[in-house]
């Protein structure tokens, strides 16, 4: 009977110890995160500003879209979520001006994975005006509408902002998230650190953890 209590003790102690170490470490600053050197301002208040940067023609930001917008809806009021679509090359303006044009015109998370999926599955690379404009006629939107939304003032402004942006925030990869304006993580550094992240589901599923510690941490920081 003593050897039974003994075994059992020792059972549970082990049982202990396994649930501990399979249990995520807390992320750390400069590993799975970064502190930007130059927090920013945010405007959502009591909720937790959340940006990510991204492009339409990367693939790693098309792979990381369902998984992002799942987290994204699962945090519903914590967070205030906004995109900012990079600048790159001359042929790739044409997406950019694509996004904020969707951005304004309150299209862009319902058409987000409409434009993802026309560069990516349908081959369509959406960089001259005129595949812009017919892609959003396609897609059931007022063309004129549009075209004027396209080439107005504010979109340019957005992406003299976009460009700021980047140079404010300190990106210089994507698909990069910053959270509170003070914090910076992505799939890639989230996923080097784990060390045993080695897909890229696996490395997306390591920064959706990240992202879930940062915005408590942000949360908490606010109170």
């Amino acid at each position: 009977m003593q050897f039974l209590k003994k075994f059992l003790s020792a059972l549970a102690l082990l049982s202990f110890a396994i649930g501990v170490s399979a249990s995520p470490a807390t992320p750390k600053e400069g590993a799975e995160y970064v502190v930007l050197p130059s927090p920013q301002p945010t405007d959502s208040g009591k909720k937790i500003e959340v940006i990510e940067f991204f492009a339409y023609w990367c693939p790693h930001c098309y792979s990381f879209e369902p998984a992002l917008s799942a987290w994204v809806k699962k945090q519903g009021d914590n967070i205030v979520f906004k995109r900012v679509h990079v600048p790159f090359r001359e042929d790739t303006v044409p997406q950019q001006k694509l996004f904020f044009t969707l951005e304004a015109m309150g299209l862009a998370e319902k058409l987000q994975s409409k434009v993802f999926d026309a560069y990516h599955v349908e081959r369509n690379r959406l960089n001259r005006d005129e595949a812009v404009f017919e892609w959003a006629a396609k897609n059931g939107i007022d063309k004129q509408k549009f075209i004027d939304t396209y080439r107005s003032f504010g979109v340019t402004g957005k992406l003299r902002r976009a460009n700021a942006m980047m140079d404010l925030y300190k990106v210089e990869y994507w698909p990069v998230v910053i959270v509170d304006g003070r914090y910076q993580t992505s799939p890639h550094q989230a996923g080097a650190a784990a060390g045993n992240a080695n897909t890229e589901p696996e490395q997306q599923q390591a920064a959706i953890e990240v992202l879930d510690y940062l915005v408590a941490k942000a949360k908490a920081e606010k109170k």
